[in-house]
Parts: C-alpha cells; sequence; structure tokens
C-alpha cells in the first residue's frame, strides 16, 4: 500500500510542476535566424580530390581509351616472330649477319 502511495505524491508533484510552467519569450526572429544559420553552412570539399574534376575525369578517361585502341592495333599488326626478333635485338641476345667493325 506504500508503494501506491509513493506512487500517488510523485504523480501529485507531476501535475504540480505542470502548473509552474511558463510561456518563454522569444525573438520573433528566432527561427528565421535559426533556419538561415542551418541552412547558409556549406560542407567544405574534401582537398585531396577537389582537383579532379568531372571534365578532367573525362579527359583521362578520352586518353586511356585512346591509348588502349592504339596498343591494340599496334599489337593486331605485329606478329610473334617479328616481336620476338626485337626483343632479342634489343637485349643483344641475336647474333646478327652485319659485319662487325672491332672483331
Amino acid at each position: 500500500m506504500k508503494n501506491n502511495k509513493d506512487i500517488q505524491d510523485k504523480i501529485d508533484m507531476t501535475f504540480k510542476s505542470v502548473d509552474v510552467i511558463e510561456s518563454v519569450n522569444v525573438s520573433p526572429f528566432f527561427k528565421d535566424k535559426t533556419m538561415q544559420r542551418l541552412f547558409t553552412e556549406k560542407e567544405e570539399p574534401q582537398v585531396v580530390w577537389s582537383w579532379f574534376t568531372p571534365k578532367l575525369q573525362f579527359a583521362t578517361l578520352v586518353c586511356i581509351i585512346a591509348l588502349n585502341l592504339i596498343a591494340f592495333s599496334k599489337l593486331q599488326g605485329a606478329t610473334y616472330d617479328e616481336n620476338i626478333n626485337e626483343f632479342a635485338e634489343s637485349y643483344g641476345l641475336s647474333t646478327s649477319t652485319e659485319p662487325i667493325l672491332f672483331n
């Protein structure tokens, strides 16, 4: 029974505290100022990737595609034997048929 009495006292105290609450006087432009501050703050862009704009991304993509097309066309035009001979000559692995002056 004592618990019910304590609960009832707490309820009564809560209702009494509600009676004490008064209206708050606020500046008439408070809402406008607050909304203006909230929506005028802009996020700062990331400094790391801010220079890589969409125009630059597009130009990079075009260059990469062009280089790939050029490499693919060169790859189709060359044969395996030509590639091996060129590699061997560039690293001095093949014997050349040209006469050597200092032999």
